[in-house]
């Protein structure tokens, strides 16, 4: 594998783990939220991953094999809890008001893989690095 492929393939990983890390934050943003019905009540949202099989060209720009790609971001699909709260301003008519699905310890987890897995690319840039440097010092012998 080359290394623009290295720097690829990694930089493609880095990008997706910062869209998954932003996803958490706005799901932790907003699991506090209440609603008045099941519709309206924020859903977590979950970040969809897909692997290249082979090399792609986009434009002027190519997508190596094994890079990581983003196609979506999708709903959690667990129902919102329901609790009776008359005095809250987000109640129904009934008084009950709707929360998010967001578990806040999943989200805490989600957030702490998507922090080592950014930083293990980051060793992965690095490590490339080094082994470019130290080439390039062989050949100037």
């Amino acid at each position: 594998m080359s290394m623009d492929k290295i720097f690829g393939v990694a930089g493609s990983a880095l990008a997706a783990q910062l869209v998954r890390m932003n996803t958490t934050a706005s799901n932790l943003a907003n699991s506090s939220n209440t609603a008045p019905s099941e519709e309206e009540a924020y859903r977590a949202k979950r970040v969809v991953f897909r692997t290249l099989l082979t090399d792609q060209t986009i434009g002027d720009q190519t997508r190596y094999a094994g890079s990581i790609q983003v196609p979506n971001i999708t709903d959690d699909p667990t129902p919102p809890p329901k609790s009776y709260d008359p005095g809250n301003p987000s109640a129904d008519e009934d008084g009950y008001v709707y929360q998010s699905n967001v578990n806040e310890v999943s989200e805490m987890v989600e957030m702490t893989a998507a922090a080592r897995s950014y930083q293990n690319n980051i060793e992965v840039i690095n490590t490339a690095k080094q082994m470019m440097m130290k080439t390039l010092e062989v050949m100037k012998a």
